[in-house]
């Protein structure tokens, strides 16, 4: 019988660096937000995003996938939607 091992880790709080990596690969590689081009700032746990995008779909995406980060408390979202003429 193989012993059950609980691990404290779980329970820790996630950094801010954890964080900002974790939200930039995700905006990153999502194919609607393309979020390559976009800033992020972690402070305690509230992650603000800011940058240009050609749509709306985009901003709002760009803020739910920041909401699922683990360890994020808040999104403030200051992306401007920019149309290109």
């Amino acid at each position: 019988m193989l012993p059950v091992v609980v691990s404290a880790a779980d329970n820790k709080p996630v950094s801010d660096d954890l964080i900002y990596d974790l939200v930039r690969q995700k905006l990153a590689g999502d194919q609607t937000v393309k979020g390559g081009a976009l800033t992020v700032d972690v402070k305690a746990g509230v992650v603000t995003i800011s940058g240009n995008v050609q749509y709306e779909k985009q901003k709002e995406k760009a803020e739910r996938i920041a909401h699922k980060v683990k360890g994020v408390k808040s999104v403030v979202n200051q992306i401007q939607v920019v149309k290109l003429p």
